[in-house]
């Protein structure tokens, strides 16, 4: 698998670190003190956010990541280290007494962001704190297969001289340097490797609008990469995709990926990290640049901040057609991924349908049933047995079809909006992590044997048995095809 050595590869992002909080609710109905929403919080939850996203997107990677940065001496950075810890991310981390942790807290309702409070003091950083930053680099550094410079604006890198001297420590080493930029003087990230950014971002380095003109586009971003010396410039443009600039080449246009948009939070972060992970890999930029835009267009389709991780990115390769990757990556879900799609959705009055099963040599009877489970609700998702659980249920025989490949039929059907792959023999701890409104199972079942009952009725779902198309078995399918085999 193109992604599998990344486990022996290090990467170390470096820059402006935050933590990311997530207010969920449901609005019912406006305060009598002012004319504002009242939002009933459900749930909290906590991610890193600024160059700390970039680390995240690295560890759902599976890559080994260490982040260099910049924390207070308080309850949010030790709640940062936390994170990292949990995710398998190296924190180096100096902690600041005149700077607080930046912390980002957004109010989310209905599936939309109704407010975010940011707490943070950008300034430069002292003297004392730089050199402490630059001596954990140079430690760092050599160790590194590629080294990302995440610049949020909030101070690491505003002092021109120390962005220089990580990019000419990294030059010097061999070891290539990505920046994801910020302001209108890229002075600092002079002669570094590439910089990856926006549309918005590239405007204000040229001094002006591009208008649609993608000619114009193009002669800026060629210009601009010439003028700071760079190797490549690696340009986001939502969903027009990306266009990819270096030495004496035409710019490779890179179409864009996502099936559907619901989020862009963190999509550059992403990028970005993709992008290190294929450099790592070896892989030629195109190649990585490609390998970026994939994961773009997975993570635009969650709600939030939310990484990539290795079982979407290697789901979405292994596809050979790309509107088929698109449509199975923006599907496949993890457990996580799928229960903040769900909150989002059911605080929108939205019922969450779950039905599961192994789907192994998909006929009709599988496409009727999930369809008719479909029908009792707004939203479907799908529980399917991984290799592992059918082979403990079902045999050593099988499955006939793998994992990837039947989470690709399931994915792409039309009723189906996700489908989440469970390791046990029973879909009873998915269940009880996602929460739907409706399970539902066939016919054949009766109420008592239906597993997740009791829980999903414990706190007001409810459990619906849909009718069987009679006549379609997978263990009679198999048992025609290996009878057909041995009289051959």
């Amino acid at each position: 698998m193109i992604l599998s050595p990344l486990s022996q590869k290090h990467i170390l992002v470096v820059g402006d670190i935050m933590l990311d909080r997530y207010l969920w609710g449901d609005v019912r109905r406006i305060s009598p003190e002012a004319p504002v929403p009242i939002v009933r919080v459900r749930q909290q939850s906590e991610v890193p956010g600024g160059a700390g996203n970039v680390a995240a997107n690295l560890a759902g990677l599976e890559c080994p990541v260490s982040i260099l940065g910049v924390c207070g001496n308080d309850a949010a950075g030790n709640r940062l280290k936390k994170i990292f810890l949990k995710k398998g991310i190296d924190p180096l981390l100096q902690e600041s007494l005149a700077r607080p942790t930046i912390t980002k807290t957004r109010i989310m309702a209905r599936g939309q962001q109704l407010l975010r409070l940011d707490e943070e003091e950008p300034r430069n950083l002292s003297p004392e704190l730089e050199e402490k930053l630059t001596a954990r680099f140079e430690q760092k550094a050599p160790e590194c297969d590629v080294v990302v410079l995440s610049d949020y604006g909030k101070g690491i890198f505003q002092t021109p001289g120390l962005c220089q001297h990580f990019i000419g420590f990294c030059r010097t080493r061999g070891i290539p340097v990505l920046v994801d930029p910020k302001g209108a003087d890229w002075t600092r990230y002079q002669e570094a490797t590439c910089i990856t950014p926006n549309t918005a971002e590239l405007e204000l380095a040229a001094g002006s609008t591009f208008e649609e003109s993608e000619p114009e586009l193009y002669q800026s971003a060629s210009a601009i990469r010439h003028r700071y010396e760079l190797e490549w410039l690696l340009v986001t443009l939502g969903s027009k995709g990306m266009i990819l600039c270096g030495k004496d080449e035409s710019p490779l246009v890179i179409p864009a990926m996502a099936r559907e948009v619901f989020d862009v939070s963190g999509a550059g972060d992403t990028v970005i990290a993709t992008l290190a992970a294929g450099l790592a890999l070896k892989l030629s930029f195109a190649q990585a640049a490609h390998l970026a835009n994939l994961a773009a267009g997975i993570v635009v389709g969650k709600l939030g901040t939310q990484p990539i991780t290795r079982s979407e990115l290697t789901t979405a390769i292994a596809l050979s057609d790309v509107q088929r990757q698109s449509i199975v990556a923006s599907k496949t879900a993890t457990v996580e991924s799928a229960r903040i799609l769900i909150k989002s959705w059911q605080s929108s009055g939205q019922k969450v349908v779950f039905t599961n099963g192994c789907y192994d040599l998909i006929h009709p009877g599988h496409i009727h049933l999930l369809h008719q489970s479909r029908d009792t609700g707004d939203r479907l998702i799908v529980g399917l047995n991984t290799d592992a659980s059918v082979r403990r249920l079902k045999g050593n025989s099988r499955p006939i079809v793998s994992e990837r490949d039947r989470a690709a039929i399931v994915g792409a059907l039309g009723c189906v909006d996700l489908v989440v792959l469970f390791d046990e023999d029973t879909p009873l701890q998915l269940i009880e992590a996602l929460k739907p409104d409706i399970l539902v199972k066939g016919e054949d079942y009766r109420l008592d044997q239906v597993v997740g009952r009791e829980m999903v009725e414990s706190y007001g779902g409810s459990v619906c048995r849909v009718p069987l198309l009679q006549g379609y078995s997978t263990t009679q399918i198999a048992e025609k095809i290996a009878s057909a085999h041995r009289n051959s």
